[in-house]
């Protein structure tokens, strides 16, 4: 019984330790960021006749990139 004890609160501390490394990695939000990159190319290559809205998007799809680098390095 006693080593089952020690061996769960192994694990639980091992997990503990790896849990900064794993937060700091976000796979999510780096994938997000690097669709939102991939949307403001494209919105670059896009036509300038949009009355205003292609930029608009672009302001807009600039901020969301600034917000999820913030959110990265938050996360560190």
């Amino acid at each position: 019984m006693k080593t089952l004890k020690t061996t769960l609160v192994l694990i639980v501390a091992l997990a503990a330790i790896n849990l900064p490394a794993a937060r700091a990695e976000q796979p999510r939000m780096r994938e997000a960021l690097h669709h939102l990159k991939e949307a403001r190319a494209a919105l670059e290559r896009a036509e300038a006749n949009k009355a205003g809205h292609r930029e608009k998007a672009m302001q807009l799809v600039d901020q969301a990139i600034a917000e999820v680098e913030a959110g990265l390095n938050a996360a560190r």
